[in-house]
């Protein structure tokens, strides 16, 4: 750590101190040159999640577009803020779960993780985000994906 008072490089830690909320680190440092004291301070750089989208482009993850879908998925649904607010937060410990193993998730995987918590949730959701998703072209893919749920 370079001296702000001397520019030296060498120092002593004379205290560490962890902030309240655990994501940083303060510490006080004395210059072993000049004996000026200063205070530094360590936070962990998170990498950020990746989608890789099915045109293999990659994008950062953005849980708003998550939401935003979900939300639209459930208009006039009788289904409350609070299970979609606990709905949103299993999709996004997941998401963040499976990217600490990958270097990114797929879209294909994000869509597939959506679609499991809406079938638990509400099932016309489901079908309404599966007929977005799934890209529906016709009455026939409506009933078989509604068939598959009924097997469900």
């Amino acid at each position: 750590m370079k001296c702000p008072y001397c520019g030296n490089i060498e120092d002593k830690v004379i205290e560490s101190k962890q902030n309240a909320e655990g994501t940083a680190i303060r510490r006080r440092r004395e210059c072993l040159s000049c004996h000026g004291r200063f205070t530094s301070y360590e936070h962990i750089k998170e990498t950020p999640i990746t989608v890789i989208k099915r045109d293999r482009k990659i994008e950062l993850f953005d849980m708003g577009k998550i939401e935003r879908g979900i939300r639209k998925s459930l208009e006039k649904r009788p289904v409350s803020e609070d299970q979609i607010q606990n709905t949103l937060q299993t999709i996004e410990d997941e998401v963040y779960k499976k990217s600490k193993q990958t270097s990114g998730i797929s879209t294909e995987e994000l869509g597939e993780l959506v679609l499991e918590n809406l079938f638990r949730l509400d099932k016309v959701a489901y079908i309404r985000f599966a007929s977005v998703y799934k890209k529906f072209n016709s009455v026939d893919e409506f009933v078989s994906e509604i068939a598959k749920l009924n097997e469900k």
